[in-house]
This record gives structure tokens, sequence and C-alpha cells, in this order.
């Protein structure tokens, strides 16, 4: 079960985790960032749209809006640059959410429409929680692209993100 603090904490390790993950991508040349490396979304930059269009999916959800369409494979920016200021924004727009939500929010059910018109009702804590879980998935298969590239992939570990400081 979620509560607003897991989700707070969440939206924030989201945040931290897409900025280590951009920063290092940044160093790739765009092509490098484009060569297919066999993920679900075939390269880097694929994968960083699909998380994009992901969130605003269920961002739209979350906040009662119409879905965006075009699909799960959709590259929202061909720029990498505009690719990266969006995902800032995206992340914020995430933390604006997670910190305005109630545990009464939190259990409620949220009704929805998927791409293929099919309506679900679903727990929203359970629904936040995949949105969640869906980033780190995606977040995952980037990390590895970035070292099959050639690079040093950020360290993702939670607690280490949230607690840098080593105990005295």
């Amino acid at each position: 079960m979620s509560t607003p603090a897991h989700c707070q904490m969440m939206a924030r390790y989201n945040r931290i985790a897409n900025e280590r993950v951009y920063e290092v991508a940044a160093q790739l040349s765009d092509a490098d960032r484009r060569t297919d490396r066999r993920a679900f979304f075939g390269s880097i930059h694929g994968t960083l749209n699909h998380i994009m269009v992901g969130d605003r999916v269920w961002m739209a959800r979350f906040e009662g809006s119409t879905a965006p369409s075009g699909g799960l494979d959709a590259i929202l920016y061909e720029d990498f640059a505009d690719l990266r200021a969006a995902r800032l924004a995206e992340d914020a727009r995430i933390n604006a959410y997670a910190a305005d939500l109630t545990q009464e929010a939190l259990d409620t059910d949220l009704t929805s429409i998927n791409s293929a018109g099919i309506r679900f009702v679903d727990p929203l804590n359970q629904l936040v929680t995949h949105m969640f879980n869906h980033q780190t998935h995606h977040r995952g298969q980037v990390h590895h692209m970035l070292s099959d590239a050639g690079l040093e992939p950020p360290s993702l570990d939670m607690h280490r993100i949230l607690n840098p400081t080593p105990a005295a």
C-alpha cells in the first residue's frame, strides 16, 4: 500500500536518478544514443522517450485529463537537449503531484481507458506504484545500455541516492 510519504520519496528518487542517467547519456554522441542496443525500445534515445510517454500517460490519468496518444514507442523529442529539458519539467510535475497526494486519494479507485479503448478500474495506490516501477524498470535498461556504450553508468541505488552520507 502506497502512502503519500512513500510517493514523495519515490518522486524524489525518480528525479535524482533521471538526472544521473541523463548526465551520463549526454556524454554520448547523438548517433551513439540512437544505436539499436536490442532493448524493448531499441536505443537509449528510444527508451528515454518511452519513459516520458509512460509518465505522461499516467500523469494525465492521475490528473483527470486525456492521456496523450501516439503509441508507446513514440519519439516525443528528436533532440536530446529538448528531451532532457522535458524530463526535468515532467519530474517537477510528478514531484508536485506527489506533494499534494493524500491517503484518502490513494485509497480510491481510478477509472481509465487504455490505448486499446478498454476501461479499467484500479486502486490508485497500485497505479502510482506501477508508474514508479515502470520508470525504474526502463531506467535499468538505459543503465545497461550506457555500459554497453562504454560509459560508466551512474549509481542508482535508492538508499544511496536518498541517504548519501555514511554513518559516523
